[in-house]
């Protein structure tokens, strides 16, 4: 009886080892390479630790056997973080800004298919039965656009496959497709929105033009914010020169101020400065806006608060600052505790050498994270270091 229970549990244990995807643990070039001679297509799970939606994926959707089965016989696998290692060049590569993103290429490390997001099952399924099936891949899509397809849902589809690697394409596409539109959903007004840059996209145009339509879905106040938020962006584009990473401050604050108020455009000025210098890595600079910026977080969301007290944990080494992003971490606990901001505050805790507050925080975080069903494997590893 004991053997047969021990063969039982050693046979059990083998299927659950071969469900779900198979990664593999090798740089990228030998895995295209390996796609190469196999004559496969590479999956590559662009991801990032801090991405909510990956976490999820990892946890629900790669174990499932019938997704293994599928994407372990027909591809390569990767899971590569696009912030550590070669994942920079390949995110850059590949223009991955939205995660998770799902990339599949071929041998020659041609792009074929993408797509992205938290996926279901059998849709997760289906992109990749997608990505093997030439007729269904994106650049054959590309290509009957080009031919002057017309179809609504078909229009629609392509643009959300295009919407965070090919923007200006993505505008082409839902250019043809909302000039043939009489009615808006809300669906619809996502998708205008989600890709509305500045004054110059043609579908600027359409987003004025259809204001009616908009404001039935959407409160007229909204839509003003958005009108305002396109503007802004309109005048930073030409505020910054990327390359010299010189500003022009008067530019932005005689066009800001057609429609802000003098105050109102000065606070935004130092919030995308402070942006920009997050971007570029200037950390004093980032530093010292943001301190300016938040001197009042009275009338801050607990999200935001959160937000800038978890960016000061992973940019800022000053102590004082430090400690000023305790009391953000703490005013957001106050307004909404919740496993993120207490996670936040434990590692603020930390970073600053008070080990006993953070570990009181850990604690909390993971019991608060347990509960609301998140991932706590990342301060469980802080709680085995206090």
């Amino acid at each position: 009886m004991k053997k047969t229970s021990i063969f039982s549990f050693l046979f059990i244990g083998a299927l659950a080892l071969a469900q779900g995807i198979k990664f593999e643990d090798s740089n990228f070039t030998t895995i295209l390479a390996k796609a190469k001679k196999e004559n496969k297509l590479v999956f590559i799970d662009a991801y990032t630790t801090w991405c909510g939606p990956c976490k999820l994926m990892s946890k629900n959707i790669f174990p499932m056997q019938s997704v293994g089965d599928y994407y372990n016989a027909n591809f390569i696998n990767a899971k590569i973080d696009m912030e550590k290692g070669e994942g920079i060049d390949i995110a850059k590569k590949y223009n991955v800004k939205a995660f998770p993103t799902y990339l599949f290429v071929d041998g020659n490390g041609e792009l074929v298919h993408r797509t992205l997001g938290y996926v279901e099952e059998k849709d997760f399924i289906q992109f990749a039965k997608d990505a093997g099936d030439p007729s269904k891949r994106l650049t054959a899509l590309k290509q009957k656009f080009e031919n002057g397809e017309k179809d609504p849902e078909f229009l629609k589809n392509l643009a959300s496959l295009t919407i965070y690697s090919d923007s200006e394409f993505a505008e082409k596409v839902l250019d043809r497709y909302f000039s043939a539109k009489t009615e808006l959903d809300r669906e619809d007004v996502q998708m205008l929105l989600s890709v509305i840059k500045n004054t110059s996209s043609p579908l600027y145009k359409t987003f004025q033009s259809k204001k009616a339509e908009i404001t039935k879905i959407l409160p007229a106040e909204k839509y003003d914010g958005f009108d305002k938020n396109i503007k802004i962006n309109s005048i930073f584009e030409k505020s910054y020169n990327a390359n010299t990473k010189i500003w022009n401050d008067g530019y932005f604050m005689t066009e800001a101020q057609k429609f802000l108020t003098k105050d109102e455009a000065e606070k935004i000025l130092k919030k995308i400065k402070a942006g920009r210098a997050l971007k570029d890595k200037d950390l004093p600079t980032y530093e010292k806006l943001t301190l300016e910026l938040y001197k009042d977080t009275s009338a801050l969301s607990s999200e935001e608060l959160n937000s800038i007290a978890w960016n000061f944990f992973e940019n800022v080494s000053t102590k004082s600052s430090l400690e000023k992003a305790i009391t953000w971490a703490q005013e957001s606990v106050k307004k909404n505790e919740n496993y993120a901001n207490t996670d936040t505050l434990a590692n603020l805790y930390n970073k600053t050498g008070n080990k006993k507050n953070a570990k009181i925080w850990a604690e909390k975080s993971i019991e608060l994270a347990k509960k609301s069903g998140e991932d706590t494997t990342d301060t469980e590893k802080l709680l085995k270091q206090l």
